[in-house]
């Protein structure tokens, strides 16, 4: 797909307009100055790929649907994987130029801390005590050495930890760390903030505001990620029809193709087998009901490249 100069119409407007109820003009001052380092200004994700079975299925639906997946994410965690079922996705993405981003390590919503089950949640996924911090290591030193260049992250502690050994080159240059949405910033300075600690995607929650989008892009260029449906965990909100405007004001921003109304695969395993092949061939399904609105509206152009995956330059704290 090629940019345009072309505005994109938005939902309705012909016929809204000639009812005298059209919407005020964009504001241009509200439009992303950022792109990806490839020129895109949108990327796709289809997240919740909890194995090598239902990676199959998004992979198929993929090309039976013609949907273009730049990205393909797990939520589980590495340690929920076998080496031979993380070589096998990695395979897989690899023959399709996609990159696949693993869950590192233990998180306190699975350990013995109570106060996760609390209604405050508590620190909720973030790693608690050493011992966590330590496994979120080893599950990133363990993928990396089976191919995987993308890590997902739900700890500022552990997104800092793995910048330093990237930095080293303990782990490889080419690494990116992926902030989970269950820590998603939700303000301009703490955005910036998780760029600083090594973010090269950051989650943010699928309820900000189009005018939070804008302020986040007058501080920090780092991409975003956004499911445009999300999971009922994290509000169930749909949010198609604004895509083009996400786009607009959020680039550069993977689309990530959530679902609603759908049961929880955490931690996955056989016993949720028809769930996750049933839930991963439909968010695929949800990711052409967008990509033809946006084709609709005129803003299914300036997509990244497919096969593109890094982020650009980006500013860093200084590592010792």
């Amino acid at each position: 797909m090629t940019s345009s100069d072309s505005p994109a119409r938005r939902p309705g407007e012909p016929a809204l307009t000639a009812l005298g109820l059209g919407a005020p003009a964009a504001d241009p001052a509200d439009t992303s100055p950022h792109a990806f380092p490839d020129g895109g200004t949108w990327r796709t994700e289809v997240p919740s790929v909890e194995g090598p079975e239902a990676l199959s299925v998004v992979l198929k639906e993929s090309s039976r649907l013609d949907v273009p997946i730049h990205r393909i994410s797990q939520g589980s965690g590495i340690w929920m994987l076998s080496d031979a079922e993380i070589t096998e996705m990695v395979e897989g993405c690899a023959e399709r130029s996609i990159e696949l981003c693993l869950f590192t390590g233990p998180r306190g919503s699975w350990d013995t801390g109570a106060s996760t089950r609390t209604d405050s949640g508590g620190a909720g996924l973030r790693a608690r005590g050493h011992d966590a911090l330590a496994g979120c290591v080893e599950d990133a030193l363990r993928a990396s050495e089976l191919g995987v260049k993308c890590l997902l992250v739900a700890d500022e502690g552990v997104l800092w930890t793995l910048h330093r050994l990237r930095t080293r080159g303990v782990l490889p240059a080419d690494t990116t760390f992926k902030v989970s949405a269950l820590i998603g910033p939700v303000n301009p300075a703490s955005f910036a903030i998780h760029e600083r600690l090594g973010a090269d995607s950051i989650n943010i929650p699928s309820d900000l505001t189009l005018a939070h989008f804008t302020e986040i892009r007058r501080v920090s260029g780092a991409p975003m990620d956004l499911y445009i449906e999300a999971p009922d965990d994290l509000g169930g909100y749909v949010r198609m029809y604004e895509a083009a405007e996400l786009i607009r004001r959020g680039a550069p921003i993977y689309l990530k193709f959530g679902l609603s109304r759908a049961p929880g695969l955490y931690p996955y395993g056989a016993h949720l087998r028809d769930v996750a092949l049933d839930t991963a061939r439909e968010r695929v399904r949800r990711g052409r009901l967008a990509l033809d609105l946006l084709a609709r509206h005129g803003a299914g152009t300036n997509m990244s490249p497919l096969g593109s995956r890094l982020p650009g330059p980006l500013r860093r704290f200084t590592s010792d």
